[in-house]
């Protein structure tokens, strides 16, 4: 069994798992719920193992890396740390229906990873020999996760509550009927991103230390590093807005969502599309 079959493995788990909660909104099965979350802890442990497994190949081929040094390995890392974020929230709220609005996000990036990037192992470049790549990309990826699951629940707030606008004087039924409370969306929204902001905050920290470590300098306004900062603000600003002036709601949900394709751009757009010190990773 090589990583590659098992990062495979992951994607089918995560696919089905993703059906599952689908079904379970339109079908209100408990069974499937169920079903669907054990495919979730099953892609979980079939995803860490691959992680795993992928380090023991670095380090019998001779670099003995932590497989987070390219696009491949940050995608499959991503997903694994969304599933983590995700799982903790479940255990805590049992709130299945948003399974299907968190998952995807998962199994999109593992399925690009299959079909669209190369999985092979390479030396890493000298600017990335460091210890600090490991701690600046698992806590910037444990943040963008949280994000994204507060993406997802803000997806399914405005749809709740644009739902509820226009029937004001009528119980939410149908596959609507399954969504968590508006209150609890809400709630879930918040603590993801008071979980996403301090993992960034020490993301951007490592990052720093990382920069001196590698050029000397520990901010350069490389376009990673203002789009990082750019991120930070926007949640920063979340929650200020919060704390001081009450905003929940409606106003939230949006300001996670603008928050979220902000951190998609930082982690792919300027990967991808800008050049700079981090232009290494979309390779």
């Amino acid at each position: 069994m090589t990583s590659s079959m098992m990062f495979n493995l992951t994607t089918v788990a995560y696919f089905a798992a993703m059906i599952l909660f689908i079904v379970y909104i339109a079908s209100r099965s408990n069974a499937v719920a169920l079903i669907a979350t054990i495919l979730c802890w099953l892609g979980f442990a079939t995803n860490t193992g691959a992680i795993a497994l992928r380090w023991m190949e670095s380090s019998a081929m001779g670099y003995g890396h932590a497989p987070l040094s390219n696009l491949y390995e940050s995608i499959v890392f991503f997903a694994w740390s969304i599933l983590l974020v995700y799982l903790m929230f479940d255990l805590k709220y049992k709130q299945r229906a948003i399974g299907a609005f968190i998952i995807p996000i998962a199994f999109l990036g593992m399925i690009w990873a299959q079909l669209g990037l190369s999985d092979s192992i390479e030396p890493l470049v000298p600017a990335l020999q460091s210890n600090w790549l490991t701690y600046h990309v698992i806590t910037c990826f444990i943040g963008y996760a949280a994000f994204a699951v507060a993406f997802g629940v803000s997806i399914m707030y405005l749809i709740k509550v644009g739902k509820e606008e226009k029937n004001s004087n009528a119980p939410i039924g149908g596959i609507l009927g399954m969504f968590p409370s508006a209150k609890i969306l809400d709630d879930i929204n918040y603590k993801a991103i008071m979980v996403g902001f301090p993992m960034l905050t020490l993301g951007i920290v490592t990052g720093a230390a990382w920069a001196n470590y590698a050029w000397g300098t520990y901010w350069s306004w490389d376009p990673k590093e203002t789009w990082s900062l750019i991120v930070w603000f926007i949640y920063a600003a979340f929650l200020h807005a919060r704390f001081t002036r009450g905003w929940v709601g409606r106003r939230a949900a949006w300001l996670s969502i603008f928050g979220f394709a902000a951190t998609v751009f930082c982690y792919l757009g300027v990967n991808l599309v800008l050049s700079g010190l981090h232009s290494y990773g979309g390779s």
